[in-house]
């Protein structure tokens, strides 16, 4: 069941994936100005309440931006085929939002407060936790393991192996795969009753 929006005519995940690549390039130019000015910083965050939306867009060197372009472009995909592309955009964004926002309150309990958070990895699990309630048993390879799994496998496993690399906000990859599933959850409920 598709619950297409009417698009504009053009991807908005090839756009998503410009701006990243364009603000990554910047910061290969001068990532102390670029990490200041957009990453996200709890103890910033009332001076700087932009962050929570910017910071989703940098990225810390071509191994952080690799993975999560990669993911979101076929996530992104498989979500917009799914719930229509204002829902892909709305789960995305508010997917980081809910990523910074869970990083914000962990940091200021529990952890460092100075430190930046960057990347799009919140809200690229938002669209991971979405296709994990609408689609878990769709197949899937996931790198580096080249052997077709379900999708909620590869979600939660990676999930759980990337929580813990240091220096990787698992606290915003679940905050993003918290506010997915509720979207996925949504959506799950109107298919149900279209039946």
């Amino acid at each position: 069941m598709h619950y297409k929006s009417r698009g504009t005519g053009i991807n908005p995940i090839w756009i998503i994936l410009a701006v990243n690549l364009m603000i990554f390039l910047a910061t290969l130019i001068d990532e102390n100005v670029i990490y200041a000015r957009f990453g996200l910083q709890s103890a910033g965050l009332d001076r700087e309440p932009w962050t929570l939306f910017t910071y989703m867009f940098v990225h810390a060197g071509l191994f952080h931006i690799l993975p999560n372009m990669f993911t979101l472009y076929f996530f992104g995909t498989f979500a917009k085929a799914l719930v229509g592309e204002t829902a892909f955009l709305i789960t995305y964004f508010a997917g980081g939002i809910m990523g910074g926002l869970f990083f914000y309150f962990f940091s200021m309990l529990l952890g460092n407060p100075y430190t930046i958070l960057v990347g799009a990895s919140g809200a690229v699990y938002a669209l991971g936790g979405l296709l994990l309630v609408m689609r878990p048993n769709a197949r899937v390879v996931a790198f580096p393991i080249p052997v077709p799994m379900p999708l909620w496998v590869a979600i939660l496993v990676g999930f759980l192996i990337v929580s813990f690399i240091p220096g990787v906000s698992w606290q915003a990859h679940l905050g993003g795969i918290v506010l997915g599933a509720a979207v996925g959850y949504y959506f799950r409920r109107r298919e149900y009753r279209r039946f």
